[in-house]
């Protein structure tokens, strides 16, 4: 154990990583309420200590986790090259990345749901989530004023409100999989169903813009 603590202490990036990646799965299986620090030390292989030394607490733990997920999907986007395709083209990589971004990463769904449900209390003075939220919505703007330029895209499309759409049509059709598949009688989450989505999506936010 004084080894595995000394190989550690020299290696805080990597124990910082490990204990985030841990509350990840913890947060996002359980919730805030229902996640356990105990649990967290045990699957990251650090301890309670080095957690609190870390993050300072599970609340802090959760709004670290929170911030990662939220860079995560901003990080994603900026690195398509969005400003180098046609207007049309960066629209459709744009709501393809959207989607994949969250399949590939399923606890995106249920963090910010838990996130929600607590009034998005832990991002609210999260000032770097704001500039990077603010930058998405003007690249989306400048997507769109490109595509007014080039006489393609409508006139007068709030980017705000395209965001907001783009991130929707995924985000609830994969947070109500369960229900749905229920209710409309077809399995949400197999191959063809998700392929037919994607192309959905895709559709509507094309007809929402081009003229």
């Amino acid at each position: 154990m004084g080894e595995k603590m000394a190989f550690r202490a020299r290696n805080p990036e990597q124990t910082r990583a490990d204990i985030l990646a841990a509350a990840r799965a913890e947060f996002a299986k359980l919730g805030l309420a229902g996640a356990r620090v105990d649990t967290i030390a045990d699957a990251s292989g650090a301890n309670k200590r080095m957690i609190y030394h870390y993050f300072g607490g599970k609340e802090q733990l959760f709004e670290a986790v929170i911030e990662e997920a939220y860079v995560g999907i901003r990080a994603g986007e900026s690195e398509l090259g969005l400003d180098e395709m046609t207007p049309t083209d960066a629209l459709h990589a744009l709501v393809v990345a959207t989607w994949q971004y969250y399949l590939d990463n399923p606890e995106f769904i249920t963090l910010v749901n838990s996130a929600n449900l607590h009034q998005a209390r832990h991002i609210a003075g999260n000032k770097q989530l704001r500039k990077l939220q603010k930058a998405y919505v003007e690249r989306v703007a400048g997507i769109l004023q490109r595509g007014e330029a080039q006489r393609k895209f409508r006139k007068g499309i709030d980017p705000v409100q395209l965001c907001i759409t783009i991130a929707a049509i995924g985000f609830y059709y994969l947070t109500n999989r369960h229900t749905g598949g229920v209710l409309f009688g077809f399995n949400f989450m197999s191959r063809d169903a998700l392929a037919k989505r994607l192309q959905f999506n895709l559709d509507t936010v094309m007809r929402l813009v081009l003229v």
